[in-house]
């Protein structure tokens, strides 16, 4: 079975992300507009009428911004914990609050989805309620942490099971340090539940690659505070240090903020 995968948006602004199947498949988040979504499947052949599911990470509004129209308008379930969706009927950027396409799943409690076997478990971050999830289909493990302050040993445990590992480098700390932030937010940033730095991701994967672990997209990357190729090469240097070549031994790419990846498929 090939899977596809496909990020529609990675960053502040917004983040979605695509896995399926040559027939149908599903969103990880949906923080951008619903016809843009639509619009950006469609240039790559995949009709919005073949996502089954959008499962949401938590409710801070680049996570959630197209939910509304998706779920209530196109009539496609929208899954996450129950928290999680309280929160997002709070939220201020839903103008469309959600009812008939409210899908509640409880952390650590795989359900099976056509041929997907989604579980979604605790991750630290600030939203009302915070999860990843990891995602088996065909035998390929995906694991999609977009959103955290810290590895804990649970997200830890889904990181080293993931042959594409979907991680979070938000920011470089220096950049952050010296940047015009103020300092509540750059100390919200950098707190056990605000966001993932460059050496942050890169220590912990050197320190923890497994030989299972064969792609690794950097994800959620700072408009102000990151560059992608400022990402991609502390990660790359750091595992190279480690004797993991990049483009030998993984593969690895940082994902852009406002435009889609390439296709990548996996047969």
């Amino acid at each position: 079975m090939k899977v596809k995968f496909i990020s529609l948006a990675s960053g502040s602004s917004g983040n979605c992300y695509y896995i399926g199947t040559e027939s149908y498949g599903i969103l990880i988040d949906a923080g951008i507009a619903a016809r843009t979504i639509k619009k950006t499947l469609k240039e790559f052949g995949i009709g919005i009428d073949t996502i089954i599911g959008v499962f949401v990470t938590h409710d801070h509004a680049d996570h959630i911004k197209g939910v509304g129209g998706l779920g209530e308008k196109l009539n496609i379930p929208i899954y996450s914990t129950s928290l999680v969706h309280q929160g997002i009927n709070k939220s201020y950027c839903m103008t469309e609050k959600l009812h008939s396409s409210v899908r509640y799943l409880e952390k650590n409690e795989p359900m099976q989805l056509r041929d997907f076997r989604i579980e979604s478990f605790e991750v630290p971050h600030d939203g009302t309620d915070n999860v990843g999830y990891c995602i088996e289909i065909d035998g390929k493990i995906f694991s999609f942490l977009t959103d955290l302050g810290e590895i804990t040993p649970m997200a830890a445990e889904y990181i080293c099971k993931a042959n594409y590992l979907i991680l979070e480098a938000n920011y470089d700390e220096d950049m952050l340090r010296m940047g015009n932030y103020p300092q509540y937010l750059k100390e919200r940033i950098i707190s056990r539940t605000g966001h993932m730095s460059n050496t942050d991701t890169a220590e912990f994967l050197a320190d923890n690659i497994s030989e299972n672990l064969q792609y690794i997209w950097l994800c959620h990357l700072s408009k102000d505070n990151n560059h992608p190729e400022l990402a991609y090469k502390t990660v790359e240097f750091r595992l190279r240090d480690k004797g993991i070549v990049v483009g030998k031994d993984v593969q690895l790419s940082a994902l852009k903020r406002n435009t889609p990846s390439d296709i990548y498929e996996f047969g």
